[in-house]
Parts: structure tokens; sequence; C-alpha cells
């Protein structure tokens, strides 16, 4: 189960990301210089007072567009990045560093649009550091030396911190979608596990307890003990299947090949079917014997139900790198009715098998054996090294 990470996360799940309008504000640091326009401080008030406009609307263009996610990686925010930096330059170069306070404003702006992407990193440490030698040169101008260092450093400050902010704020709401995505994945892989375990258990157990009630009935008219024979193999059937709902619930079922290759005869019997059982090889690795189990079980139990044969064979090879699970029967094969065909050729439980084989390597193929019956073979790599890792 995948857990809620605790500390520093929480502060930014209970605080949201500063939006483009919370930037909107840092134009009041321009107020001064725009005082100084109207009270006639500065010469060509209205050339100052149009190039402040353009600034301002160039700057919140920039935001606007680095916080628009369909538009951010187009090159509008960059030309209106362009033209920000334009009108920045003409400004503080044309009013001989009175408008330095451009520079951190445009500082930000260029952290808003290059934030949080690799291939713009170099481009916006480039930028900022060039930003702030400009800003210092130019306000050095008037200012002296330490206005010059103030206003360079708000520049670089302003550009780093902004973009450093946002990226990590983009960063922990990837992070925290990405966890909620594991975290709904493993709720439908556990969801996968158990329907596909639950019908495997089931559609055998019903299978075997059908067959069984059917042969208690027949038996029962003359031969009581039979019967009851075939009763208490019901009842056994039932408390087993009980068990292995449990442990399936719970997750920790493995199955037997061997104790499936047993129950597979006993069904077969009962069901009027000529069992034939072939095991050869050396002992397969727990995890391996229990895959092939689920195969064993599925497999004769769509032999009971849709195959109308009089005989099945069930045949496992085994040898040092690599198991076959062969199960062939007599019986309509594909060319019998619809419901035998479906049940047979694409069923859920051959899918789950399927992919519960694909993941280990391993394939089940299935199809008519020649003009008259059904084939399902199996085949799966062994490893016991890797099977051992696996259990680990």
């Amino acid at each position: 189960m995948i857990g809620r990470p605790s500390g520093d996360t929480d502060w930014f799940e209970q605080h949201k990301p500063p939006g483009k309008l919370a930037f909107v504000p840092w134009l009041f640091m321009l107020t001064g210089d725009v005082a100084d326009l109207f009270h006639g401080r500065l010469p060509l008030p209205w050339l100052g007072g149009a190039g402040f406009l353009a600034f301002a609307a160039l700057y919140v263009t920039t935001v606007f567009l680095g916080f628009d996610e369909r538009r951010r990686g187009t090159r509008a925010p960059l030309v209106a990045l362009a033209g920000l930096t334009t009108v920045t330059y003409a400004l503080t170069i044309g009013y001989g560093g009175d408008w330095a306070l451009c520079f951190p404003v445009l500082s930000l702006a260029t952290g808003i649009v290059l934030r949080g992407d690799k291939r713009n990193g170099r481009l916006l440490g480039t930028a900022v550091f060039f930003f702030a030698g400009s800003a210092g040169l130019i306000a050095s101008w008037r200012g002296g030396s330490s206005e010059a260092m103030t206003v360079g450093y708000g520049t670089m400050l302003s550009g780093f911190v902004t973009a450093a902010i946002l990226t990590l704020f983009e960063t922990v709401a990837k992070l925290r979608a990405t966890r909620n995505e594991l975290a709904r994945t493993a709720v439908e892989q556990e969801r996968q596990r158990f329907s596909r375990d639950l019908h495997d258990l089931l559609g055998h157990t019903m299978s075997v307890i059908v067959v069984k009630a059917e042969a208690v009935r027949r038996l029962a008219p003359r031969d009581l003990d039979a019967a009851l024979g075939q009763a208490a193999d019901i009842e056994a059937v039932g408390r087993q299947a009980l068990t292995e709902i449990r442990e399936a619930v719970t997750g920790y079922r493995e199955g037997s090949l061997t104790t499936e290759l047993d129950g597979a005869r006993s069904l077969l019997e009962a069901s009027g079917i000529e069992a034939e059982i072939r095991q050869s090889g050396p002992p397969l690795p727990p995890q391996s014997a229990a895959l092939l189990g689920w195969v064993v079980r599925e497999g004769v139990t769509n032999v009971v139900r849709h195959s109308g044969a009089d005989r099945c064979t069930v045949e496992v090879r085994g040898e040092t790198d690599q198991v076959r699970l062969e199960i062939t029967d007599n019986g309509r094969g594909v060319g019998s009715a619809a419901p035998a065909t479906k049940g047979r050729t694409g069923g859920t439980g051959l899918k789950g098998l399927t992919e519960r084989l694909a993941a280990t390597g391993g394939s089940l193929t299935s199809g008519p054996d020649g003009r008259r019956g059904f084939r399902l073979v199996a085949e799966l790599p062994v490893d016991s090294e890797f099977e051992e890792d696996r259990k680990r």
C-alpha cells in the first residue's frame, strides 16, 4: 500500500502555489520612477510614460503566457519576454539608470517563462546573470557602486528565486499526481488479481460440485454407498473451496501442481472422462509449480464444461531450463457450438493465465487438435535462482 508522505510535502499540500495575479503587484516597484515622470523631474515625460505603459503591458502579457500551460511551450512567451527586454534596456539606457528597477521585474518574468525546463536551464542562468550585470552597470552611472550592487543582486535573486519556487511547487504537484496514479494502479492490480483468483477458484470448484452432485443423483438408486462417497467428496471440496477463497482474499494462496493433478484426475473420472495423467522431469520450483497448477485447474475445468470429450490427457514434461504442460481431449474442439467455443478459446480464465505466464517469460497457446479435439499448451522457463528471488 502506498502511504502518504510526511514532512515538508504536507506544507505544499496546505498552500497553493502563487498564480499569475500574484506577480502583477511587482510593477509597484516602479512607482517612484512614475512619480518622477508626473512631477516633471525626468525629461520627455510623455516618452517615459509611453515606455512605462509598454513595459507594464509586456510584463503582464509575459507573466500570463508563462502560466498558460497550453501556450507555455510555444514561442509566444519568448517573444513577449524579448519585447519586455527591449523596452527595459530602452528605458534604463535612455534615462540614464533612473529606471534600473525594471531589471528585477524583467528577471522575475524571465524566471516564470524559463522555469522547470532542462533545455532552458542554461538559458535562464545566462539571462539572469546578464540582466544582473546590466542592471549593476547602468545603475552605477548615477547611483554609485552601492546602488549598483543592490540592483544587481536584486535582479539575480528575483529571477532565480521565482523560478525555484514555481518549479518546486510544480514538482510537488507532479509527485502528488504520480503517487495518486500509483495508488490507483495498485488498487486496480489488486482487483484484477482477486477477480482472476476468484474466477479460477470458483469456476473449478463449482464444476466439481456439479459433476459430483450429478454422480450422487445417478448412483443413489442403485449404489447408496457410492453415492454417499460422492456426497462426502462434495463436502470436502466445499470446505477446501472456503479455505482457498480466504487465502485468495488475503493474497497468500499458492497452488500445488501435484494437488491439482490429483484433483484433475478425480474431476475427469467423476465426469465420465477417461483421464491419463503423466508427469516427468526434475522437481519444479514452487512458483513454477503453483503457476502450472492454475493452468491444470482451468484447462481441465474447460474440458469438463465444454468439450463433450470421453478422453483427456494431461502431460507435464520438465527439463532443466523449461517445463511444458499439455492438455488434450477428443471433444468437439473449436468447431463445436458457440457456447463451447467461447468458453474454450477466449474465456476470462485463459486470458488471465496468459497474462500470468507472460509476466514470467512463459506462454499459453490453445486451439484445435487436428480434426477433432482441443489442445492447451503452456510453456514456462525454469530458473531456480529467479524463482527464489521472486519469493523473496
